[in-house]
């Protein structure tokens, strides 16, 4: 059984990272969340990660981030580019904005070998997300069955405005469907969704929602190869600029399909981000809480 990959998707970083949220401290000692990402991901076994990034942050992340994880992770540096397109394709000369998720994880084709855990750069998803992955990844499987970590959506919104979440559905334990919804705000321990921006339908806090956070079988890149080209037929014609390549479009595919399946594992953590930057306090103040109860050292991987 091959050790398996964290994948970290990273290209969303700027040059010289001024501002930005993906590498804002959030403790005293200068620890940006996704610090917190790689110690939980070394703690639960993880010894071999993949950072996503753009040539044009090369220089900067592995300064700010790669050099010191080095030490303690086999790292290798994937770039996503735009004209990375299938043969017969070519770049619309307005595109700028990346493709999307599934196209970011394709890029790994020839970096990744066996099993990968997929997760966003800032995003806390808290140890047990990581124990989860990698207990699952380290054991012999099919490489078309693949995993998903789920929140309870009542753990992952804020009450600073609305987010978008992944809506999902399980039967035994498996995943049968997950659909994107791009606004969903905060109704107490419950929430709302709108597809209008008038009209609210409500959503229980307890429903499983999708945070990014995936492991997935070797054979999950043959299913985003083979379904690329037939995407961009459809999206390039109709919105060449800022069409995205998402990853639950593919897996929707391949459940669909019977091609691939997706177990459905909980995590009980509280998952932590920076949607807004009225987030931030309240992010610093439960590390804090962590760290005071013992879960974080002062010094991670340094």
């Amino acid at each position: 059984m091959q050790e398996p990959t964290l994948v970290i998707l990273a290209a969303g970083m700027g040059s010289r990272f001024g501002g930005l949220k993906q590498i804002k401290a959030v403790d005293d000692y200068g620890h940006a969340i996704i610090d917190f990402s790689l110690f939980d991901a070394y703690k639960a076994g993880f010894r071999k990660v993949a950072f996503i990034i753009k040539h044009e942050i090369e220089e900067d992340f592995k300064a700010v981030i790669g050099k010191r994880m080095e030490k303690y992770f086999d790292v290798k540096y994937i770039y996503q580019q735009l004209d990375k397109l299938p043969e017969g394709y070519s770049l619309p000369e307005s595109r700028v904005k990346p493709w999307g998720t599934a196209h970011a994880v394709l890029c790994c084709k020839d970096g990744v070998d066996g099993p990968f855990a997929v997760i966003n750069a800032d995003d806390f998803y808290g140890p047990n997300a990581y124990s989860t992955l990698y207990d699952f990844l380290s054991q012999d499987r099919d490489e078309n069955e693949h995993m998903m970590v789920a929140y309870m959506l009542k753990n992952t919104v804020t009450e600073n405005g609305h987010v978008a979440r992944g809506i999902c559905q399980e039967e035994n334990g498996y995943l049968t469907d997950v659909v994107e919804r791009t606004h969903i705000e905060k109704r107490g321990e419950d929430a709302a969704f709108t597809e209008d921006g008038v009209n609210f339908e409500p959503l229980s806090g307890n429903v499983k929602v999708s945070m990014n956070c995936w492991g997935f079988g070797k054979g999950m890149f043959d299913q985003l190869e083979k379904r690329f080209p037939a995407w961009l037929d459809e999206n390039l014609p109709v919105n060449p600029e800022k069409a995205e390549y998402f990853l639950p479009f593919v897996v929707n595919a391949f459940i669909k399909d019977n091609t691939g399946s997706v177990r459905v594992l909980d995590c009980q953590d509280k998952w932590y981000g920076m949607t807004y930057k009225e987030d931030m306090p309240g992010v610093i103040a439960a590390i804090q809480q962590m760290r005071d109860d013992g879960i974080y050292p002062v010094n991670m991987l340094e």
